[in-house]
């Protein structure tokens, strides 16, 4: 089921109706982007299948009706600006607060800082009895002035309005902690972090993915020995991009068929500075593929993957990489330092150090032994600690926690509900 609660009161009244009486346990999930979404792949349909009814409240996107189809739970549009907009947020609360209040969940998921602060104080107006904080990152770590006062006092209410705040990333929890955002005894960290995991199946190095990924590599007209360093996500300063350039610049004498392959999109709310761009759309060996969702073969056709980014909440890309069997190059970032182990699955380097970056990436393509070492100790450990099904069930076991605080029912699964009403279980 699908609800568009757009720009004006009409639709809101005479929409599809909104579901508010359910037999199980409700979860409310509310976000700003379906690129959000992403980073919860696969994570709403099991609470689907572990007795939960889910709902998830997003702003319009391109990919909200493929995931929606494919996690089959309830989408409720509602248009949350991402930057400071005082009047629409002040309109995205007011509804926001009208739908909680007819939805009556048991548990509120908030995420990302704006979602997090309107989905937060809503979820706490609406006495929902189980309100959660998935913090994903700190935007204000690469801010200054009055936005990072405002961003600061976002997430300071965030995490009051939440019972519990889930950290994607121990070294994200320090920093939130050490901030005075929360306490500890309020926080959690599943596992060894990540906020979902990784389904390592999607992007291992098959024989048929390595061959999609050569097939990749003639299309975009990459020579067959060529090394390539590739970059995954948006394409902006505190993602890293101006050092990132600096340092393909610098090794292109020694690397003469050296590509840069960048796969995101550019932000206006964080331009990157004209010559770099300039230089990315011109300089015919950076391959700039865009925006794309199966980002697997792009993975089969690299030699490293490069993040430089400055600040983090738990680089999902970084699990990409290592499943694919890359070694990662990465800043030494909050967030970072929990999915890259330095000299053991990558390398990392000071945050801003274009000349370090450049140096890192020249020891990995010169010492194709040391980068597959790592690529391989990459692959092992997201084996072993990063399974998604390990993420999806402590945050169900959290959610059950919580709900028994609070004498709430839990949630029942079909064959339980088929035992207590008499009827036998195949």
């Amino acid at each position: 089921m699908r609800t568009r609660l757009g720009t004006s009161r009409k639709e809101i009244s005479t929409g599809p109706s909104i579901t508010s009486v359910s037999s199980q346990p409700r979860v409310a999930y509310v976000v700003t982007s379906d690129l959000a979404i992403l980073l919860m792949r696969g994570q709403l349909q099991y609470l689907q299948h572990n007795g939960f009814d889910v709902t998830l409240i997003c702003s319009p996107g391109r990919w909200l009706d493929a995931l929606g189809r494919m996690e089959g739970v309830q989408i409720i549009e509602l248009s949350i600006a991402r930057e400071i907009a005082p009047l629409r947020d002040l309109v995205s609360l007011w509804r926001l607060c009208r739908i909680l209040h007819r939805l009556c969940p048991s548990v509120a998921n908030v995420g990302t800082p704006k979602a997090g602060l309107l989905g937060g104080f809503a979820a706490w107006v609406t006495r929902i009895p189980c309100r959660f904080y998935t913090l994903r990152g700190l935007r204000f770590e690469t801010t200054n002035g009055l936005k990072r006062w405002l961003l600061v006092s976002a997430e300071r209410l965030a995490c009051c309005f939440a019972h519990r705040v889930i950290c994607v990333s121990p070294s994200l929890r320090e920093k939130a902690v050490a901030s005075g955002f929360t306490s500890r005894e309020r926080t959690v960290v599943f596992g060894s972090g990540s906020g979902n995991g990784v389904d390592a199946s999607r992007f291992a190095p098959t024989p048929e993915r390595i061959r999609r990924g050569a097939e990749l590599r003639r299309q975009l007209g990459i020579p067959s020995l060529a090394p390539v360093v590739g970059f995954v996500g948006r394409l902006t300063c505190d993602k890293g991009i101006p050092e990132l350039v600096e340092a393909f610049l610098r090794l292109s004498d020694q690397f003469p068929y050296l590509r840069l392959l960048l796969l995101g999109c550019f932000e206006e709310q964080d331009p990157l500075p004209v010559q770099t761009r300039r230089y990315i759309e011109t300089n015919r060996h950076v391959i700039f593929a865009g925006l794309t969702e199966d980002t697997a073969p792009y993975y089969a056709l690299m030699d490293v993957l490069v993040l430089p980014s400055h600040r983090e909440g738990f680089p999902n890309v970084v699990l990409e990489a290592h499943a694919a069997g890359k070694p990662v190059v990465a800043a030494r970032a909050t967030g970072v330092v929990d999915a890259v182990v330095d000299g053991k699955t990558g390398l990392l380097f000071p945050v801003g150090d274009a000349a370090a970056l450049a140096d890192a990436l020249a020891k990995l393509l010169t010492n194709k032994a040391l980068a597959s070492k790592l690529g391989f100790a990459g692959q092992e450990r997201i084996k072993r600690e990063f399974r998604q099904e390990r993420i999806w069930g402590a945050l169900c076991q959290e959610y059950m926690r919580r709900l028994k605080m609070e004498g709430r029912p839990l949630p029942v699964m079909p064959a339980q509900e088929e035992t207590r009403s008499g009827g036998e279980v195949p």
